[in-house]
């Protein structure tokens, strides 16, 4: 996998878009004093490579009644269930990430609820998934550190 070579402009458009992906390009331009177009050119650069997946929305799910977070260890029968236990897991519009671990755990999700109860049901609906053996439920109190810019920048300092 060949590594992609990022120049100082490269990364400044990063940092823009990574505080807000709906920054227009003209401002980008304005604020590094180059043409809209140079920075369409390298945006389009950084997709084409894979540097640039998309763009995401970031939603106050507090607002939304979604407050409650937990994060699911989940224990498998057997691991060669893995891939049948992630699809599974996929159709459970609650579970919002899920990752194959080592460790303690073969899978270790989030999910989010509107309170204790809704989590209760989407834990269950998880321990009924054929192949799961048993899950560890840890709650979370607080989403105190979530910060892409500083390892966005810690990277860009060891290229």
């Amino acid at each position: 996998m060949n590594k992609v070579k990022l120049d100082e402009i490269d990364h400044q458009i990063l940092d823009m878009l990574i505080d807000n992906t709906r920054t227009p390009f003209t401002d980008i331009a304005k604020k590094l004093l180059i043409s809209a177009g140079t920075v369409h050119v390298r945006v389009k650069k950084m997709e084409e490579s894979g540097i640039i997946k998309g763009s995401s929305l970031t939603l106050d799910y507090v607002k939304l009644g979604y407050s409650f977070i937990a994060y699911v260890g989940i224990f498998l029968e057997k691991t060669h269930q893995t891939k049948f236990v992630l699809e599974r897991l996929s159709q459970i519009p609650y579970v919002t990430v899920a990752h194959i671990t080592t460790g303690k755990f073969n899978i270790f999700c989030k999910i989010r609820a509107r309170d204790t109860t809704h989590a209760k049901n989407i834990i269950f609906k998880i321990d009924d998934i054929d192949g799961i053996s048993r899950t560890e439920t840890m709650i979370s109190l607080e989403e105190s550190i979530n910060d892409k810019r500083r390892l966005m920048h810690t990277i860009f300092n060891e290229l």
